[in-house]
């Protein structure tokens, strides 16, 4: 059996993940996070960071106990049950599906801001064809170009807080450091955590290196420790940015909120750095929906194959490109309902199947580490045990600060799935079929 060669290193690993969270999306739901905290976003990715770093730590133990790909799907389905396990995988894909979705979506505002004369449904449905033709003909010459075009988003981030930094000493009545931009208007905190749900879409990603286990040497120590640090450096990247921008535009007022770092890009630059700045930002939603949807392909079909979804629609590869035809299909056609819903309530429903999976994952560490062994201590209590709850138990609180109609059609999705369980398995009566992520 061919097997893939282990040759990434952890800085490899750690360069990959924190690429995989497009750090510049820090800047495309900054209207959206200040309009919900009313100007606390440092506080809500503050809060953010806290709760995705106790969560952070599960999936890094789990990643150590089972070193295969498949995250929360496999450490539900080993730790828990394989009945649970599917759930996990099902709400996972929730996120896969509805990602590129939201990714085109912020893209599309940016340039309906750029250009209003343009409807911004034309932009959403350029941002699908173009990528579904590229993922349909394979992503040779897209990965070939991913390196310099993560170079042109971080470029671009760094020149964005340098304006800011340099727009805010030009003003003698703004400080350059403040408890202000955490503190607007006294602390907030139902306002914080419900911007604290919002803000971790920029985390999503964090477990992804988990796919990279049978190419990473030492995987059981390489990958955990990976994960904490893109967590860490992630969160840093994202509180340090939303800070100076905050202090540069404390007011949480803006023409669009769907499109704010815009009209901040033309205050703190002009009119040369908007252009510099869109294009920067437009390559960071490309380049991610691309990688998104080729994702949300490889899983659909993975459980085509593995008979877990229709196997004529989804198992299948296209006799010319070899590539999953109909789940890249179906992956656009999710993505039209970009045509009828907003930024906010497309990240907040991704984030309910992502929060879904982080308090599995956070449930089956305490099931694998904490009941399933029969000596325990008070630092596996720890670790094991406290961690884990604390993580669950955040997370189930960013869970209930969603945006409520998020909430609705996340738990229809969820009834959906269990539905389909029931179908699946003759009433829960057998198992379901197990994903063999790996032979991807």
């Amino acid at each position: 059996m061919a097997q893939l060669q282990r040759t990434l290193s952890l800085s490899s690993v750690v360069l990959f993940g924190v690429a995989y969270m497009t750090p510049i999306i820090v800047l495309g739901t900054f209207g959206i996070l200040a309009d919900v905290t009313q100007g606390q976003v440092p506080a809500a990715y503050v809060a953010a960071a806290l709760a995705m770093l106790f969560t952070a730590f599960s999936y890094a133990r789990m990643a150590a106990a089972f070193p295969v790909a498949g995250s929360a799907y496999t450490y539900v389905r080993k730790a828990i049950h394989p009945q649970l396990g599917f759930l996990a995988g099902w709400v996972v894909l929730l996120d896969y599906l509805f990602l590129p979705m939201a990714i085109w979506l912020i893209g599309a505002a940016y340039l309906h801001s750029a250009f209003p004369a343009v409807p911004q449904a034309v932009w959403v449905l350029s941002f699908i064809g173009v990528t579904t033709a590229i993922n349909l003909v394979g992503l040779r010459l897209a990965k070939s170009v991913n390196a310099l075009l993560m170079l042109v988003q971080f470029l671009v981030l760094l020149a964005f807080v340098a304006l800011c930094v340099h727009y805010v000493l030009g003003d003698a009545s703004k400080p350059l450091w403040s408890l202000a931009p955490f503190l607007q208007n006294g602390l907030n905190l139902p306002l914080v955590m419900a911007g604290a749900a919002i803000a971790c879409y920029s985390f999503l990603g964090f477990d992804a290196v988990s796919t990279l286990s049978e190419e990473t040497r030492e995987p059981r120590k390489t990958i955990p420790r990976a994960i904490l640090l893109i967590t860490l450096i992630g969160g840093l990247i994202f509180i340090v940015t939303s800070y100076f921008v905050q202090l540069a535009h404390p007011s949480a007022v803006f023409e669009s909120t769907d499109a704010a770092a815009y009209e901040i890009a033309r205050n703190i630059g002009g009119d040369l750095f908007v252009s510099v700045f869109l294009i920067g930002l437009i390559v960071g939603q490309f380049t991610s929906g691309l990688s998104a949807q080729a994702s949300a392909s490889r899983l659909l079909f993975a459980m085509g194959r593995d008979g877990a979804l229709p196997q004529a629609l989804f198992g299948r590869l296209g006799a010319r490109f070899g590539t999953p035809v109909g789940s890249i299909l179906l992956c656009a056609a999710v993505a039209l309902l970009a045509l009828k819903l907003d930024v906010t309530t497309s990240t907040s429903f991704i984030n309910f199947g992502a929060f879904s999976a982080f308090a599995l994952v956070n449930l089956a560490v305490i099931f694998h580490y904490w009941l399933g062994r029969p000596q325990r201590g008070a630092a596996d209590a720890l670790r094991f045990l406290l961690f884990p709850a604390i993580g669950l138990l955040a997370t189930l609180w960013l869970m209930a600060s969603l945006d409520q109609l998020a909430i609705a059609l996340g738990l229809g999705w969820l009834a959906l799935g269990v539905l389909y369980l029931g179908w699946l398995t003759g009433g829960f009566r057998r198992n379901p079929p197990e994903l063999a992520f790996e032979q991807v």
